[in-house]
C-alpha cells in the first residue's frame, strides 16, 4: 500500500521522510529515535502492509511534531501507538482521532490504542 496522507484539522499526517526537501530524522531524534534507517524501514512497512506510520506535522512548515504507528493483527484488530515532542500533545490527540477513523474505515480493522 502507498502511504496515505490524512487531514487532522489543524494538523496533517504524512509518511515519514528523509530526503532533500524534508528530513524528519532530527525531530525523530528528539523523540529518542536515532536509528539512521528508521524512516526507510517505516516506508518499507507501508509497502509490506505490516505497519502504517504517520508524521503528524505543522502544516506551514511540514515539521514533524508527533508520530503515530498502526500495527495490524491477524485477528482483525490493530494497535495504535504514538508519541509527541514536548508541547505537542494536542497534535498527537488530533492525529490519533484521525488515524482511528482511517483504521476503521479504510483498513477495516478494530483499533486499540496502546499507551
Amino acid at each position: 500500500m502507498e502511504p496515505i496522507e490524512i487531514n487532522a484539522g489543524s494538523w496533517y499526517l504524512r509518511a515519514l521522510r528523509a530526503d532533500e526537501r524534508i528530513d524528519d530524522r532530527p525531530a525523530l531524534a528528539e523523540g529518542g529515535i536515532t536509528d539512521p534507517d528508521y524512516v526507510l524501514r517505516r516506508n518499507g512497512q507501508w509497502d509490506a502492509e505490516t505497519h502504517y506510520s504517520w508524521a503528524v506535522c505543522e502544516p506551514t512548515t511540514a515539521e514533524l511534531v508527533a508520530e503515530i504507528v498502526v500495527t495490524p493483527s491477524t485477528d482483525g484488530s490493530a494497535e495504535i501507538a504514538g508519541w509527541s515532542r514536548p508541547g505537542y500533545t494536542d497534535a498527537l490527540d488530533a492525529g490519533l482521532t484521525a488515524v482511528h477513523r482511517f483504521t476503521e474505515g479504510a483498513l477495516g480493522l478494530s483499533p486499540r490504542r496502546v499507551d
